[in-house]
């Protein structure tokens, strides 16, 4: 029934290959960028701002940045294209009627949707979470 001696192992049970690297989810890596600020890593909070390369960014966070560039940050290379609050714009988002927010789950012991997003296309009505164009 084997494991008795008499068993001859296979070169592939005997040598280890090379470690796969992990895939990043394309999912969660656009619903993350639709969350979470770029420069804070803090959920967004009105008022919200964006960038020239499409991120999105808490508006205090972004003024803290400015004031204050001495501080080392762990994220300082996302924001080094920005020089003045003139190169960011402030976004007027319509609310999505269909997301529960934190409220919700509190506890955590819900099941919490990713895909639905905070905000939707005030023209189309689509959620604005990375997924359309």
């Amino acid at each position: 029934m084997g494991c008795d001696g008499g068993t001859i192992p296979k070169r592939h049970e005997l040598v280890k290959g090379p470690k796969k690297v992990e895939k990043v989810d394309k999912n969660a890596e656009l619903a993350a960028k639709w969350r979470y600020c770029a420069l804070s890593q803090e959920k967004l909070k009105r008022p919200i701002v964006a960038c020239e390369l499409g991120r999105l960014y808490n508006k205090d966070a972004i003024i803290e940045y400015l004031l204050d560039k001495s501080a080392e940050r762990p994220n300082s290379e996302v924001v080094a294209h920005i020089r003045s609050i003139k190169e960011v714009k402030e976004l007027n988002l319509t609310d999505n009627p269909a997301w529960e927010g934190e409220r919700h789950n509190i506890k955590g012991d819900c099941y919490e949707d990713m895909h639905c997003s905070m905000f939707i296309c005030p023209v189309v009505g689509l959620e604005m979470n990375g997924k359309h164009k």
